[in-house]
């Protein structure tokens, strides 16, 4: 299994290209129109691999845009969200690029409490068994959002 936080070296606008090239292609497939203002928020959103709030996100593109409204910024994060090539973080009201939007896929998310990097599971194990127990239980799991706090390697070895 690959590690899901970013290893040294790692080239981010080799990785910042592939996630749009990848959204075009999704959205294209999908039939969405993934339209430039969206495509601005994603980009904003990979700029960085750790979370970001959407007041970053409308700060940011007002230097661009100046009419740019809370509106703007959460119309395009739920089309985002809806297509799959965004998660949200609850715990931290905040966004991250999904890093498998071609795979509809529940959110198991490794959030680290010190620096903030978030690493993404893709496990469909973990999906089953909380469905599975959650049926035990009479409730019917749609939608699934796993965040676990902790240390990220770097952090880790740090302490």
């Amino acid at each position: 299994m690959r590690s899901t936080f970013e290893p040294g070296g790692h080239d981010h606008a080799l990785c910042v290209g592939g996630a749009l090239a990848a959204a075009e292609a999704l959205c294209a497939r999908q039939g969405r129109r993934l339209t430039r203002l969206r495509r601005r928020v994603l980009e904003l959103v990979w700029a960085r691999h750790d979370p970001v709030r959407a007041y970053e996100l409308l700060d940011r593109l007002r230097q661009e845009r100046r009419s740019a409204g809370p509106p703007t910024v959460y119309r395009a994060l739920d089309f985002l969200i809806e297509a799959g090539l965004v998660h949200r973080i609850e715990s931290l009201n905040a966004y991250i690029g999904c890093r498998a939007p071609e795979a509809a896929h529940p959110a198991q998310l490794l959030i680290c409490r010190e620096c903030r990097a978030v690493g993404e599971l893709e496990d469909p194990e973990i999906c089953e068994l909380v469905r599975r127990r959650a049926g035990d239980h009479g409730f019917a799991a749609d939608r699934q959002t796993i965040e676990v706090m902790g240390l990220c390697p770097s952090c880790n070895k740090a302490g």
